[in-house]
């Protein structure tokens, strides 16, 4: 009888143990079937880095098979790029990157990586994502010059001219006076001569983006033919109109980040920099700030170029190829591009965004 009680205390636990074992397995993630993969961004806190945070923790709560490290790259597109050469040297490159528009044919030419049309018709069959998602005009910015899409759209952005409507108003000075270089640098002596602060600062990241802006509105060409075209009559003008602001202390001249704290603190009145910076100003001037359509040379009209980026998958190896363009989709997502567009200032980079 004891021996018969002992077989049936056996066979429940055994069966216990069975129903525990197919439960566990139908509740939890083995940690080798979680891919993680890695995304290198030039966002600093002051221009998005905090969003970068945001969105990546709602992705990896939102995906269990997934995890995504975001690591940020100081000095912005080229900051990062000179960081991907390296980690190409070495054989540990990231999964996904964002890329500046400037280094289309360089990472083309110089690293592997997978297109977003190779993404789409090896994980989802057809091309429907991008052809949905995208403009030709806007897509147009993430091709190098043979035509080939090297990735996807992300930031989307132009320079403006923020400025601080107190200061401004205290000295008597119209909006409308803005919309000329002339105007602005009359505007700029008459706040230094005043009260000695800087009428302007021009961002100064390691690019001359903004200054190509200026360039551009007294009819320069940065390019032409596929030759460099800057050094012209015209742009060594606009070039020499910066130089002397800054010599007459109506500029200031210093590395970014020094510039945006000076023009948030209220020692700067105008800042001609990326729209990316909305967010930013808009949280941390304790001043009136706005912005204005960036400024144009008389006789001649506003051209600005485009900036900003567009995501990349760096990823080599076949599962994370995979898992980059999951990643890659969410961040597409309309509710996901606005929180995007929201915590930076940037342009929404897709139809249903904007």
């Amino acid at each position: 009888m004891k021996s018969n009680l002992f077989k049936k205390v056996l066979l429940t636990l055994g069966i216990l143990s069975l129903a525990v074992l197919f439960a566990g397995c139908g509740k939890k993630t083995s940690a080798s079937s979680v891919k993680h993969i890695t995304y290198w961004h030039v966002n600093a806190q002051t221009q998005g880095g905090a969003t970068v945070d945001e969105l990546v923790k709602k992705f990896n709560e939102t995906h269990k098979n997934i995890k995504v490290t975001a690591k940020y790259n100081p000095d912005m597109y080229k900051g990062l790029m000179q960081n991907l050469q390296s980690a190409q040297a070495s054989g540990k490159v990231p999964d996904v990157t964002q890329v500046g528009w400037a280094y289309d044919n360089y990472i083309s030419s110089n690293f592997k990586y997978m297109t977003p049309t190779d993404a789409a018709k090896k994980f989802d069959g057809n091309n429907k994502f991008i052809d949905s998602n995208f403009t030709k005009r806007t897509l147009s910015f993430a091709k190098d010059s043979k035509g080939k899409l090297v990735g996807l759209p992300y930031s989307l952005s132009t320079p403006v001219l923020f400025i601080n409507k107190d200061l401004l108003s205290k000295y008597n000075i119209q909006e409308s006076s803005l919309d000329t270089w002339e105007g602005v640098r009359e505007a700029a002596k008459k706040i230094h001569d005043e009260s000695g602060k800087y009428g302007l600062y021009i961002q100064e990241p390691g690019d001359t983006w903004a200054q190509q802006g200026i360039m551009l509105s007294n009819g320069a060409k940065i390019q032409k033919n596929g030759k460099a075209d800057f050094a012209s009559t015209d742009g060594i003008a606009a070039y020499k109109f910066y130089q002397g602001m800054v010599n007459e202390k109506l500029a200031l001249h210093t590395p970014w980040a020094q510039g945006m704290d000076s023009f948030v603190k209220g020692d700067v009145a105008m800042a001609f920099t990326t729209i990316a910076q909305a967010s930013h100003i808009k949280k941390s001037a304790s001043f009136k700030a706005s912005a204005i359509l960036a400024p144009h040379f008389k006789d001649h009209k506003m051209v600005v170029p485009v900036g900003g980026s567009m995501l990349a998958i760096t990823a080599q190896d076949s599962g994370q190829q995979k898992a980059a363009w999951e990643f890659e989709k969410w961040m597409y997502k309309a509710e996901s591009s606005v929180t995007w567009s929201k915590g930076t200032g940037y342009l929404p980079p897709t139809k249903a965004a904007l």
